[in-house]
């Protein structure tokens, strides 16, 4: 398998670098909004031009507070460094309509001790007067190109000299691997929890609530299997998405879930569990994801604290019994591999494979056991079942009057189907099927008795004593009364 190169947008904030990554992954991976600093961690997205496939990565703002104060600006700066020197080609982005200041002169200052192909792009040009960029020549990088990336305006003729030196994409297979979505309320712990799990700091780890707002997707491997690690923005409850940037974070968060295989939620266990964990639980059941459940920051409780939270767990997540619970401490790492044999059964739950002779099997096994009610005087009956789908599986059972069998019986079913199957961490959808009369439409024909006889003819027997008598006459010649 041949390695992609890789390419690196940097520059200051809210010059559009995330603009011209979904411009160039032809996605709206990553989020875009008038505000800077949106982005704040490094995004990876698979990019192809003209057969030429390559890795582009949307990086946070550089250049604007690296005075060591330990603010976030001083991480955001610190991932972007680290995606400069992951990169093999540098797309250096800078506002037209701003024209140069002074954090742009230090970054091209610093990019040229790097030793890479550095193309630099003007982007904005909407309305700005091409002879603006002549003082981009002084940054000693080359000729700027001048773009609009919200239109997609200048970007062919940057991509066709961007990827003039890649080599054209191999026909080749490549896996996706194991989705996972991290989720859960801001501050529990989620980019900590990705970070062990890729043994690097991948993502912005910083202690206030909302740090990571848009959802970022990180393939990795291990132990020979691929995965891609979904880390999202913190799900606050309704009442408290007011900035339009969190509504879309949540938005991204929602359909992180959706994109997953598998879903990890994490809950802080300082703060107990809340009524958003169980909202965000329902919502991977809803969406038919396998979730795993982890409560994190565990180390740092008491004993006390620890048997209240236990008793909490039972209480609030009994109607998810199926469900793997790990208590875990992102932080140290203590219980974090664990993680992986519950992520793996419960994938394996959503995506089992069985026969339509083993499901009808199993099903007539449960109806023998415990009968279906009866129905206005009639037995319901449950002729078969099959597959109907994965991730979640869904197992459609066929029969009669199926529309009134009671949910305490559709839930028996359900159980039985875990139990035999051993599902684990997965929902489980049952759906009924009324079998439909193939006669319904037909004349009904009468199986029984004799055939209804003609109203306007005679019956048989007055028929008969007429020919009786018509062959009487003919030979008298006269009418005989016979009751004369």
């Amino acid at each position: 398998m041949s390695i992609k190169p890789v390419v690196a947008l940097i520059g200051r904030p809210n010059v559009g670098k995330s603009t011209i990554f979904n411009q160039f992954t032809r996605t709206r991976q990553a989020l875009v909004a008038d505000l800077a600093g949106l982005t704040r961690d490094r995004q990876y997205g698979d990019a192809n031009y003209e057969g030429r496939a390559f890795i582009v990565v949307d990086t946070g703002g550089i250049g604007e507070a690296d005075d060591g104060s330990g603010n976030i600006d001083d991480y955001m700066s610190e991932q972007s460094h680290t995606a400069i020197h992951e990169a093999d080609i540098i797309v250096f982005v800078v506002d037209a309509r701003a024209g140069i200041v002074g954090s742009d002169a230090e970054i091209a200052k610093f990019l040229h001790t790097l030793g890479k192909p550095v193309y630099v792009v003007a982007n904005k040009m909407d309305g700005v007067n091409e002879a603006a960029i002549t003082e981009f020549y002084a940054f000693g990088l080359g000729e700027p190109y001048p773009v609009s990336a919200s239109h997609g305006r200048g970007l062919s003729n940057l991509l066709d000299d961007v990827t003039k030196d890649m080599p054209e994409e191999e026909e080749e297979e490549t896996p996706d691997g194991l989705k996972l979505a991290i989720i859960g309320r801001p501050n529990v712990g989620k980019s900590t929890l990705v970070n062990r799990l890729l043994g690097e700091d991948r993502v912005v780890v910083f202690d206030m609530p909302g740090t990571t707002r848009d959802s970022i997707y990180i393939p990795y491997e291990r132990e020979g299997k691929n995965y891609v690690l979904i880390d999202t923005a913190g799900v606050r409850r309704r009442g408290r998405i007011e900035e339009k940037v969190e509504k879309f974070s949540v938005i991204k968060t929602l359909q992180a879930i959706k994109d997953s295989n598998v879903t990890i939620v994490v809950i802080d266990a300082q703060e107990g569990i809340v009524d958003q964990d169980l909202h965000m639980i329902g919502f991977a059941l809803d969406a038919g994801r396998a979730i795993v459940i982890a409560i994190n920051k565990w180390d740092n409780l008491s004993d006390e604290k620890k048997d209240m939270v236990k008793i909490e767990m039972e209480r609030r997540f009994h109607f998810i019994p199926y469900v793997k619970v790990h208590l875990i401490s992102a932080l140290h790492g203590t219980n974090v591999g664990n993680l992986y044999p519950s992520v793996h059964r419960a994938y394996q739950s959503a995506t089992f494979k069985v026969s339509t002779s083993r499901l009808t099997q199993i099903l007539q096994d449960a109806v023998s056991a415990h009968q279906p009610p009866m129905v206005s005087g009639r037995r319901i009956k449950l002729r078969y079942a099959h597959l109907g789908g994965h991730n979640p599986p869904v197992i459609v059972i066929h029969g009669n009057q199926t529309e009134a069998l009671p949910k305490s019986y559709q839930r028996y079913l359900e159980n039985k189907f875990r139990e035999v199957f051993k599902l684990e961490g997965t929902p489980l959808m049952v759906e009924f099927k009324k079998n439909d009369n193939p006669y319904a439409d037909r004349k009904k024909v009468p199986t029984k008795g004799k055939p209804k006889e003609n109203p306007t003819k005679k019956p048989q027997k007055y028929r008969q004593n007429d020919k009786r008598r018509r062959q009487g006459a003919e030979t008298t010649g006269t009418t005989t009364n016979k009751r004369r």
